[in-house]
């Protein structure tokens, strides 16, 4: 098995919503507002080779929204889905699957785009997509607090080509040979955390359980999650066992950090030990 980080570029949330009820004196020195108190936030997603699978999990925000739209997140930087890809010698036809971990913009958006006729096509024409049906149902009659978060641009097409299919593993069973899910519930209806096992290392991919390394800390939860003491409950399960067993968290939204192992500082919590290039482990 071998893993790659696909970095999609930036984009821009207001600090206050992605650390919740932390003062801003605090979080401020972990990731740096702008005037308009809006953070740089990373959109990276990962590329998984086993067998003959490709696994391309997340896709970013992708580039069809409006201007209008695009102009409340700010995406920027030179790195894009396609690009990153390329980079990593690979085309979109060699993609064999494209899991989502959730169905919010920043994460799918990516899963379709425009062809030069202005139409809507798969981004990658080869693959199986894939979501679970308890979170799809979520999205396809989103809550008043998370609708601007699915916008159905961006999966229903997938559903209507025949291109999406459910996961149905329960908590904690492989998927595939190395990969396991795991749901999780605070941040959005059963999103999917993967627990990737290759030789004797194991990394978790957090999705929005963990959006970036700031985020270890207990009481720095989202604004965005929708049963923030479930995301507690959560966030206290995986760390204390990650200092267990040694487990590589990998951030998608970290803006400089790809992935780290955490341990009990000297103040008896759980913090950051070592961060890591995913290169540099897998």
């Amino acid at each position: 098995m071998k893993l790659h980080t696909i970095n999609t570029g930036f984009f821009k949330l207001d600090g206050g919503a992605m650390f919740g009820v932390v003062p801003k004196s605090m979080w401020k020195k972990i990731n740096p507002p702008d005037d308009n108190n809006m953070c740089t936030w990373a959109m990276r997603c990962m590329l998984i080779e086993t067998g003959d699978r490709k696994i391309l999990v997340d896709t970013g925000i992708g580039n069809k929204q409006s201007a209008k739209f695009r102009s409340h997140f700010e995406p920027h930087g030179d790195d894009s889905l396609i690009g990153s890809l390329a980079a990593k010698g690979f085309k979109p036809e060699d993609i064999t699957d494209v899991l989502l971990t959730h169905l919010h913009f920043d994460h799918c958006g990516g899963a379709i785009k425009h062809n030069e006729a202005g139409e809507a096509v798969a981004t990658f024409p080869n693959a199986t997509y894939w979501s679970n049906e308890k979170h799809w149902n979520w999205a396809m009659n989103p809550n008043p607090r998370e609708k601007a978060s699915f916008l159905k641009e961006n999966f229903l097409p997938l559903q209507e080509w025949g291109k999406l299919k459910f996961i149905e593993m329960a908590d904690g069973e492989e998927w595939i040979d190395g990969i396991s899910i795991h749901y999780a519930y605070g941040h959005t209806e059963a999103m999917m955390v993967l627990k990737i096992v290759s030789d004797d290392k194991t990394l978790i991919y957090c999705a929005d359980l963990l959006p970036s390394s700031g985020h270890i800390p207990m009481p720095y939860v989202m604004c965005y999650d929708i049963r923030p003491l479930e995301t507690l409950k959560e966030k206290k399960k995986l760390l204390e066992r990650s200092v267990e067993k040694n487990y590589y968290l990998y951030f998608e939204h970290d803006p400089k950090i790809e992935c780290a192992t955490v341990h009990v500082n000297e103040r008896g919590r759980i913090a950051l030990k070592e961060s890591f290039r995913i290169e540099e482990v897998f």
